[in-house]
Formats: structure tokens, sequence, C-alpha cells
């Protein structure tokens, strides 16, 4: 069963735990403390429909349905008592605070109780089906499409004790050579290829996992190896040798007795990435609605300035590589770009005297905020780039391609402390501030980012 069939059922389950939960709360409470006969009204049809969905919405801001076939039952335990414990003090201080009751003890009874009932009944089949899919994983044919870089005398013991161990989930598809006899893995998993065919290797063979087995001295083929693997969707695990030699997010993880290193494919969790999303869309509403009058007044100013439409559209690389158009109030004459790309300078005739405005007070931004609403944009990530451009960092810079794993921002750290870049190089000076984002990015971050854009706005200091 693929991932999406395990994250219905787990879904379902969770559903109906929710319902159930409540029709066996709402009756012990009537029963065991109110000492009164079971009796349905409104607030338990309200109930009966209401809370599932608060329940499923809570369990998917915390990742419950995030990657669930790497859920294991100590992982789904601890998401089910976190979420048990903060989702039963919601509803107590929204739903059950107000009830009649004779004494403050009955509060604690019916907080635990509400709690109880949702934990145990949650949880059991969780495990159930947690479970049943551990067991699945480890079925020949089941488990994670891994891929070896390397074929050495450590590559081939890696292989022998993931693959020895009754609880291996691994399912090797092959393994990639990096020196011309390095194939010892040849008489044990199919052999694809050469390194240096690495990508046209990934594309045709569909892989989950790779295991980089490479000593620690070959840096510089390390890097591009990891420059060519890492996407931010498969799990990267390298020899412990190499720890030094890394920068970014890591942690040690430990597979059946083989220490490895395991990159974290990102820093920022599930949950926050989540409130990172629904921000997004709140703030953009919030923003759109009370910016009328500016973009009023912005649309007026371009059109007094020069002839000319008063948007400006332009294709750029969003996340994944995907192609959007980014909006904008145009800030310069028509035709800026008429020998070709260029980028702009400080004291660009290209632009309009109202448009030097609005790019110092970031005025020309604000439209951005129908392409955050679109999904095509955050609020706070890296500024993206149009294809032209990003040809030429990738010559000097391959890590450039880093940045398009997340969605692009209206604000980035790069664009808060260096400003429009005017050239390829500062491009790529811009790049180091949005590189350590990206291995550093979390809620209060981007908070604090969009702090310091608000001061720019409003000191008109933007570069």
């Amino acid at each position: 069963m693929k991932t999406k069939g395990w994250k219905f059922i787990l879904i379902l389950s969770d559903l109906a735990s929710a319902i159930t939960s409540w029709i066996c709360f709402f009756y012990l409470r009537q029963e065991w403390i109110e000492k009164k006969e079971f009796n349905t009204d409104s607030n338990f049809f309200i109930g009966l429909f209401i809370l599932p969905l608060f329940w499923f919405l809570f369990y998917f801001i915390q990742g419950t349905y995030h990657d669930v076939r790497r859920h294991f039952r100590i992982k789904i335990f601890n998401f089910t008592i976190v979420a048990s414990i903060l989702g039963a003090i919601l509803l107590f201080f929204t739903l059950i605070l107000d009830d009649n009751v004779k004494s403050y003890r009955d509060y604690y009874q019916l907080f635990l109780l509400l709690f109880g009932i949702h934990f145990l009944m949650t949880l059991t089949p969780r495990l159930l089906i947690v479970t049943f899919l551990i067991s699945k994983i480890r079925t020949k044919g089941e488990g994670f499409k891994t891929l070896v870089i390397g074929g050495n005398e450590k590559a081939l013991e890696l292989y022998q004790e993931i693959s020895s161990h009754p609880k291996n989930v691994n399912e090797f598809v092959g393994f990639v050579n990096v020196n011309g006899k390095d194939k010892l893995l040849d008489s044990f998993i199919p052999y694809l290829g050469h390194e240096k065919d690495l990508e046209n290797i990934l594309k045709e063979t569909p892989v989950e996992e790779v295991i980089i087995a490479i000593e620690a001295t070959e840096h510089d083929r390390l890097k591009n190896i990891l420059l060519r693997v890492d996407d931010g969707f498969k799990r990267i695990k390298l020899l412990p040798d190499t720890f030094e030699i890394l920068s970014g997010s890591i942690k040690m993880t430990n597979i059946f007795g083989v220490a490895l290193v395991e990159l974290i494919p990102d820093p920022m969790p599930y949950w926050q990435q989540a409130v990172k999303r629904i921000t997004d869309l709140i703030v953009s509403l919030i923003a759109i609605l009370i910016l009328i009058p500016f973009y009023l007044f912005s649309a007026i100013g371009v059109k007094l300035s020069s002839p000319g439409p008063i948007l400006f559209f332009q294709e750029r690389i969003g996340i994944n590589g995907r192609v959007f158009k980014i909006v904008k109030f145009r800030t310069m004459y028509l035709n800026a770009e008429s020998a070709g790309p260029q980028l702009s300078s400080e004291n660009d005739p290209r632009i309009t005297k109202i448009g030097r405005f609005m790019r110092k007070t970031r005025l020309d931004e604000f439209p951005q905020f129908f392409n955050v609403l679109n999904g095509d944009m955050s609020l706070v990530g890296p500024r993206p780039e149009r294809q032209f451009y990003i040809d030429q960092i990738l010559i000097k810079e391959p890590q450039y391609l880093q940045l398009t794993r997340v969605r692009p921002g209206i604000t980035s750290w790069g664009q808060v402390k260096y400003g429009y870049a005017e050239n390829v190089e500062q491009m790529l000076q811009r790049m180091k501030y949005d590189l350590i984002y990206l291995k550093n990015r979390s809620l209060a971050l981007d908070f604090k980012i969009m702090l310091y854009t608000v001061f720019i706005v409003l000191k008109a200091k933007g570069k």
C-alpha cells in the first residue's frame, strides 16, 4: 500500500476515535459525575460534528499525517499523548469550564475523563495500524528504496550489517561506484553505474534513502555528491567520520548497530511549517485589505510616472524549480529590458522617480501578497530569481539550488541584510544569508525578519 493509503487509514481511524471518545465522555459525564440519566442534547450533536474536525486539524498541524511510513510506535505514542493533553486543555477551557458543577473536584474529574478517554481510544487503533505498517515495511519489496553510493569495503560492511538484521526496513535498489575498482557490492545488489551518471540514475530509479559510503578524506567529492542528491525529500546518511566536514543541521542516527550521520532535510518542524503556511494566508488576507489605500496611491503614482501598465509580471523560479509569475508595481519605464535581462543599480536611469521611492519603501513588493495566497510564495523565504541569472549563479555556486527547496518570500534574510543585487557577484553575497536562513529557519526567525522588514518600509531605507 502506498503512503496515501496509510494516511487515509490513519485519518479514518482518528475521526472514528474522536467520535467514539466524545460519545463515551458525554455518557460517563452524565452517569458518573453529574449523576443523572444519559440524555443527548444540542451540545452533544454539535460536539459530534465539530470535535472530529478540531482533532483532525490539530493532528494535521502536529504532523501526524506527514510521512506516515516513517512512523514508529514510540513516535506515535508521543504524538498522541502531546495532542491529547493540549487538545483536552483547550476543549476544557472552551466547552466544559462553564458547566454547572458541585465542586472543583468535578472539574478535575471532567478533565481527566476527557483526556483519558480520548487518549486511550486514539492510541489503541494507532498502535495497531503502525505495528501492521512496520511489519509490512519489513516485508521484502516493501522497504524504503535505498541507494548506496560507494562500493568499497566500508560500503560492503554497511550493507551486510543493515540487510542481515531481522528488523531491517531498507530495500536496496543498487549501488553506484565512485572509483573504478570499488565494486565489492556487485555480488549482492545491482550495479547501477558510476557516480558521474548520478543524475540519470536518480531519474530512472525510485530512491527514498541514500547512504554515502565515502571516506572523510574525499571532501570535494563528498560535497559534490551531497549537492546532487540532496533535494529535500530523500533521507541522506553518511559515515560518522564525515561529521566534522559538514555544515548545517544534522543528527546522529543508529540503523541496527550501524552508526551513521543523517542530514535533517528541514530544520523547521512540520508543525511550524503548517503554522507558517496558515500565517501566510491570514496575514496576506489582512494585509491586502489594510493596504487598499496604498494600492490605490501606488497605482495612481505609477500611472502618472510614465506610460505603461500599472502592474509588472515576470517569470521567476519557485519551490522545486516551479515557474511562476511574480507581480509587482511597475517601477521602470516601458521596455526597460529591450536589450535583454538586466539587473537594476542604485542610479539606474530606467527607474522612474516614483519607482525609486517605491523601491526604498518596498511598496512595489506589496502586490506579492496575492502570490502568497496563490501558494507561489511565502511571507519570508529566499527571494526568487529568474532562470537567466540562476544559470549564471550555478556555474560559480551549485549550492544555490538548495534555496529552491522552500517557497520564495516577499522578504528574506538576504533582502534585509543586503537589499537588491546589482550583479551576479552581489547575488552570491546575498545568497549566503539565504543559505544561513535555510539551515536555521524557524517561526521565530521568520517573525524577526518580518519585523526588520517593517522597519525598512517605515524608514524608507531599502537598498
